[in-house]
């Protein structure tokens, strides 16, 4: 459950988590903060304990009205032409919105467009790991 203002940048290959397969978006990752409307540099720091998991309400830059607190990826599908994949937002641990998004392998396109660019930007992120993970097959 990835930080709705968060726009993930690179992959950290740093080994500072356990699990990073595990991690929301697939894998942690460098980036910036959306958080006040403009895109600013995140410490690493906030990137760690905040960004990369979602439901940061400790976080200083978190707006206290938003529509989500976090969005959460899943697998749907995954064969030889397309990945598809269910995403969930969620305000206080509920879900707000939900769909699926589909990613087309021969063209390299989404095929299902969200109507958030937020969502859309932590779908190529959580695509990239997924795809990372995967090696070959959907590489």
């Amino acid at each position: 459950m990835a930080c709705p203002f968060f726009v993930p940048l690179e992959i950290l290959k740093d080994g500072s988590w356990p699990h990073p397969s595990r991690l929301p978006l697939g894998a942690g990752w460098t980036g910036n903060c959306r958080a006040s409307g403009q895109e600013v540099a995140a410490s690493e720091e906030h990137i760690r304990d905040f960004c990369n998991l979602g439901y940061a309400a400790a976080c200083p830059h978190l707006p206290p009205r938003r529509d989500w607190d976090a969005v959460r990826f899943s697998v749907a599908n995954a064969n030889g032409y397309q990945l598809t994949f269910g995403y969930v937002c969620e305000l206080a641990h509920a879900p707000v919105e939900h769909g699926k998004l589909t990613f087309d392998l021969a063209s390299e396109v989404w095929i299902d467009v969200p109507r958030d660019p937020r969502v859309a930007t932590l779908a190529d992120a959580y695509l990239q790991s997924f795809r990372g993970r995967q090696g070959a097959v959907f590489g």
